[in-house]
């Protein structure tokens, strides 16, 4: 395990090799503070991460049973998957944003509410008998819940916070629950998903507490422009390579976003179109392989070019159609 340290605290990144999706490795990290240990994230529920997670604390010393608190970044499964196995070993206070944790909880009204939301989402971009396994899935969920409940202690924490010297600082577009955790003092931030080296980082379509659609691709840039502002050293993701030169990085992050979203509008511009149409026409055989990313990814765009008055959109038969106005077209040459 390598060890990073910086007046007096040490960071043992966990780099767990992995074949899950695309992602490469899974990383979660535990700070020693002198005082205390701080787990980051989870890793995820599988035999070969916890196996990796017990040996590489075992390098340096400790085991599970040392760790005094473990801080998520956001719900999603690669990072809260070994929390059920550390928490039958000792009781650990959990400290996550209130979104984290009540999908932690199961809460059952969540749940139905995102299902209703998701049905009527596909729906609405024209692709519900495509998004059958999706939806099946998340029915599998409802019947579930009490099943996957983590019954934990809970510490809610949001913008503002600090948590063993981190400041939090809320960076949803990912997950509407995403933080990045800050050391000022030492010019570190552990980013989550935020901002990934060698990948890009999925704009994930989910609803407010009220329904609401989120507007992700939106969130993802502003927050990747508040983690530009910052100044870091070193920027620890959760997937891949530690990351020393995150400005210049998400620089060219922003120009690809810009320049998806230019590709796209030049596909509106020749016909008006469904998100799923648009989707099958950028996407390509990916829009069937990887379905809830790819139509989260076109959804977030649309809404970000409605909100810059580039694409308007129109319900006809209950389905929204999606088009680019003609001055725009004038103005931009499309």
């Amino acid at each position: 395990m390598q060890i990073i340290s910086s007046k007096e605290r040490q960071v043992y990144p966990i780099i767990f090799p992995t074949s899950y999706g695309l992602i490469g490795t899974i990383n979660f990290f535990v700070i020693n503070d002198g005082e205390s240990l701080s787990l980051i994230d989870a890793g995820i529920d599988h035999e070969d991460c916890w196996e990796y997670f017990n040996l590489a604390l075992a390098e340096q010393g400790y085991a599970v049973t040392d760790i005094d608190r473990i801080i998520l970044t956001h719900h999603h499964e690669d990072h809260v998957g070994l929390l059920k196995r550390i928490l039958a070993l000792k009781d650990i206070p959990i400290y996550a944003h209130p979104l984290t944790i009540l999908r932690l909880q199961m809460d059952a009204d969540f749940f139905m509410m995102r299902y209703q939301f998701f049905h009527e989402l596909y729906r609405e971009m024209d692709c519900l008998h495509d998004a059958q396994p999706r939806l099946e899935k998340l029915s599998r969920t409802l019947n579930e819940l009490d099943e996957r409940k983590l019954i934990a202690n809970y510490i809610p924490i949001q913008a503002g916070d600090f948590v063993s010297g981190l400041e939090v600082i809320e960076t949803p577009g990912h997950s509407p629950d995403s933080i990045s955790l800050y050391d000022k003092e030492r010019k570190w931030l552990f980013c989550g998903d935020l901002v990934l080296k060698e990948s890009s980082t999925n704009a994930i379509i989910d609803p407010n507490l009220n329904g609401v659609r989120l507007k992700s691709v939106t969130e993802q840039r502003q927050s990747l422009t508040k983690c530009e502002e910052l100044d870091a050293l070193l920027v620890f993701p959760g997937h891949r390579t530690i990351i020393e030169n995150h400005k210049q990085l998400i620089n060219q992050k922003l120009e690809s976003m810009n320049r998806k979203s230019k590709r796209m509008l030049a596909l509106l511009a020749n016909e008006p179109q469904t998100a799923s149409s648009l989707a099958k026409q950028y996407y390509k055989s990916k829009y069937k392989t990887e379905f809830s990313l790819v139509m989260s990814e076109i959804i977030g765009y649309l809404d970000y070019l409605e909100d810059h008055q580039f694409v308007i959109k129109e319900k006809i038969d209950d389905v929204w159609i999606y088009s680019v106005p003609k001055q725009i077209q004038d103005k931009d040459g499309l």
